[in-house]
């Protein structure tokens, strides 16, 4: 007889699936400085990102196997010991090479946040209210990437880049704590039971699976790409304070929120899938219009700033608008297998991301026409797949 399953707060939800966001873009606005302090170049330390979403994947895969094997609780305590770690080396680095370790490091124990998060809320929600849970849940996703750099610029200011990571490992600390205290465990099936090759075969011949799979990664992608990107913009260009673009950074975030939002609004008249075409489209409008104003010239004026926050608002709401949806019917195949194929699906959507995000570092030259054109491919991209998801039946 199996026993009832106890749902998690939602405070806590939202804590464990924010905190590897804050974590991945707390310490964009010291990108300038890191590279000045290390002596590397801006292509270098904005792989730091793409090495973050590389550890970041196995770590999702490991985790998520792991949660199936000795419970959800055991491998969210373990997972957030082993980025508090991670964390430490950051602020101990020295050179980029020893930051790129500890940053592997760092998204390997934070990734569990996601993975096994994910695993819990799909195994305790059921149905409608579970896109609404992640509807909730994408606007934090929205908002904490938004909240790294609003903090992360003020203590660059009075402390340093290193203070940003001293930053994090005091969090990780509280974050330890509430989770020993707050999280019970929800697993139900024996990992005994479950063949990860028979898993991984399922996900590999279902077409849905691969179509979410780039979709959340493809959105993703676009999201942190442009917080590598944005510092270099913002600070460089329109000559911005740390401090003042983390806050900034508040503003423009508030387009995927109202994004998620809405999708939550919609799904009473709309189906899941349908949302997700529909946001899609917004982005593509959006990386459309920051293509058209940087061919036309873009000045460090407070009008084009005013505009480029348009079309960045409406990409991001779009954004917004499809990943709760993504999130939500990618593995509604797979109740039997939730750790294992999340782990898996996790993997794959967050290599993609990594390699979304190198993408953008290897692009990145200085011109302000490389972050619209790679953004508008992606979107037509996004779009395709979208569409072909919608023509399947409804689930």
């Amino acid at each position: 007889m199996q026993r009832k399953i106890s749902t998690p707060s939602i405070w806590l939800f939202m804590i464990l699936v924010g905190f590897p966001q804050i974590s991945e873009t707390i310490y964009t606005p010291s990108l300038p400085d890191i590279a000045h302090q290390l002596g590397a170049s801006n292509n270098a330390v904005q792989l730091t990102l793409s090495i973050y979403f590389l550890g970041f994947a196995l770590g999702v895969f490991c985790w998520g196997r792991l949660s199936d094997s000795i419970g959800r609780r055991p491998a969210m305590l373990w997972g957030i010991l082993v980025y508090g770690i991670g964390s430490l080396g950051c602020y101990l680095s020295g050179s980029v090479e020893w930051l790129f370790a500890s940053r592997f490091v760092q998204a390997f124990g934070a990734s569990t946040g996601s993975v096994v998060t994910q695993t819990i809320l799909r195994e305790s929600i059921d149905g409608a209210k579970r896109h609404a849970v992640f509807a909730q849940i994408s606007a934090v996703l929205a908002f904490t990437p938004a909240l790294g750099p609003l903090i992360g610029g003020w203590v660059d200011q009075l402390l340093g880049f290193r203070g940003v990571f001293l930053t994090l490992v005091l969090m990780s600390a509280a974050i330890w704590a509430y989770t020993w205290t707050s999280l019970p465990e929800t697993r139900v099936t024996a990992a005994s039971k479950i063949n990860t090759l028979s898993v991984a075969k399922r996900l590999l011949f279902d077409r849905n699976v691969w179509g979410f799979g780039f979709l959340i990664g493809a959105t993703n992608g676009i999201l942190f790409s442009y917080y590598a990107e944005a510092p270099f913009i913002f600070i460089e260009f329109f000559q911005m304070s740390p401090g003042r673009f983390g806050f900034f950074g508040i503003f423009v975030a508030l387009s995927s929120i109202m994004g998620a939002m809405l999708s939550k609004r919609l799904l009473k008249r709309l189906q899941a899938e349908q949302i997700i075409v529909i946001g899609t489209l917004f982005t593509m409008v959006g990386a459309l219009g920051l293509t058209a104003l940087a061919a036309t010239g873009i000045k460090v004026s407070f009008f084009d700033l005013v505009l480029m926050v348009a079309c960045i608002f409406v990409l991001l709401l779009g954004i917004g608008m499809a990943i709760p949806n993504c999130l939500s019917l990618a593995l509604t195949s797979y109740p039997d297998v939730l750790g294992t194929a999340g782990a898996i699906f996790g993997l794959g959507y967050y290599v993609v991301v990594s390699l979304i995000t190198t993408g953008m570092s290897v692009l990145h030259n200085g011109s302000l026409m490389m972050m619209p054109l790679y953004f508008l491919g992606l979107s037509i991209a996004m779009i395709f797949v979208s569409k072909r998801l919608a023509g399947n039946e409804p689930r």
